[in-house]
């Protein structure tokens, strides 16, 4: 027996999971810091960050359903998280060699798009994993925030001291490292656990839950995901606008993402008794309110304080909706049905990056209210998906496995 093993038999699927997870966000929150002020300064315009920024997004639309049936049909998803997670380590490594927006733009492109696809995938793979071993997702999920939170505060003084050239090697440092950390997943398709509480059936075929009702509610999710892809891309820039120290802006960052894991910690705690999708449309008013606060340029403290409403609009927003999608769905499709969300969520990410660059281009800091009036749509649409189809009921479709909606 080789050395390693009695190592890794001593690591839980679930921690090999969350280091994997602190990788894949701690990769983001350098992006979030410094990425739009980065081109900035290369003389990229905002309407040219909207699409360097959607670019990727809008790609995505085309591969992202295939990339989620290949996984689900795999033996594991495991082996194509890690195909994913090369591809997104070794491309970032041709920016030291790229300049100006073309180059900018494509090379970004083929970095970013692998590192989206293997999002869904890891969700699905670690919420079903879970879900048979009768262990807790949020938890093993929040420590995708807290590396998000670490290399967002750290990001920011680092950058500050060595300048604007430190982002392309800090950036791909840490997709180098995700590759690595790749390597130790578990096996997502292990044998359950005695004890664990086995996940009841639902939908063996995506046709099976593609009935308006559904699709509503992934829409109104993906207004809501949308609105803070765009409030990531200019935020900084904004916030450099305004004169917030460079060394500040990692902290706000991290201080968004501090609670997110907070929520994401205490999540089975908080037992809330209403709906996945009534949880979702709760974000989405929240969320019209932290945009539209922004107009305002609001000093410091306020802002310190708008970022912890973060908590409610992403991460409460987030677990809303894949549990939402994981109670109607099974774990034949789990990839499939997760990474149709992310379809859905990039198409409206599309609409928001490039609608925020030109509202930013021609409103200045008015756009905020725009992105705020955004969010009450996404609202609205989960509103009919509960008029049309309550938590309860059983769906219309005959040969769909009926399951209840109840609290995440």
């Amino acid at each position: 027996m080789s050395s390693a093993q009695p190592v890794a038999a001593r690591i839980s699927p679930e921690l090999r999971a969350a280091i994997y997870h602190f990788s894949v966000f701690g990769t983001n929150g350098a992006i979030s810091v410094y990425f739009g002020v980065w081109l900035t300064m290369r003389g990229i315009a905002p309407n040219e960050i909207g699409i360097i920024n959607a670019a990727p997004v809008l790609l995505m639309l085309a591969v992202n359903q295939i990339v989620g049936r290949i996984a689900d049909r795999a033996s594991d998803w495991r082996g194509v998280i890690i195909v994913l997670s090369l591809l997104a380590g070794l491309i970032p490594i041709a920016l030291f060699f790229v300049s100006g927006f073309w180059g900018i733009l494509l090379i970004w492109t083929l970095c970013i798009m692998p590192a989206q696809a293997l999002v869904p995938v890891t969700d699905a793979a670690t919420l079903r994993m879970t879900q048979r071993r009768g262990t807790n997702f949020a938890t093993v999920r929040a420590w995708g925030t807290v590396g998000f939170m670490l290399t967002g505060i750290a990001s920011g003084p680092i950058i500050g001291a060595l300048g604007d050239a430190a982002f392309v090697p800090l950036f791909v440092a840490l997709a180098l490292l995700r590759t690595g950390l790749a390597f130790q997943l578990p096996r997502f398709r292990a044998e359950p656990v005695v004890g664990a509480t086995a996940h009841k059936q639902g939908a063996t075929a995506l046709r099976q839950v593609l009935k308006p009702w559904f699709v509503l509610t992934l829409l109104g999710l993906g207004v809501l995901y949308s609105t803070h892809g765009a409030f990531g891309a200019f935020a900084a820039l904004e916030w450099h606008k305004q004169g917030v120290p460079e060394a500040l802006i990692g902290p706000l960052i991290g201080t968004m993402a501090a609670a997110e894991a907070v929520m994401m910690f205490v999540w089975k705690k908080l037992n809330l008794k209403i709906s996945a999708r009534q949880i979702i449309i709760f974000a989405c008013m929240v969320a019209c309110f932290r945009w539209t606060a922004l107009t305002f340029a609001p000093p410091l403290p306020v802002l310190f304080g708008l970022q912890l409403l973060h908590a409610v609009t992403f991460a409460m927003g987030y677990l809303g909706g894949i549990y939402f999608i994981a109670n109607w769905t099974s774990e034949h499709i789990a990839a499939e049905a997760q990474g149709f969300s992310y379809v859905v969520q990039q198409s409206m990410s599309v609409i928001a990056l490039l609608g925020m660059g030109w509202a930013y281009g021609a409103l200045g800091h008015w756009a905020w209210v725009v992105l705020g009036g955004y969010s009450l749509v996404g609202a609205l649409l989960v509103w009919i998906s509960l008029r049309i189809q309550p938590p309860t009921a059983r769906p219309v479709d005959p040969q769909t496995i009926a399951v209840a909606e109840p609290a995440p």
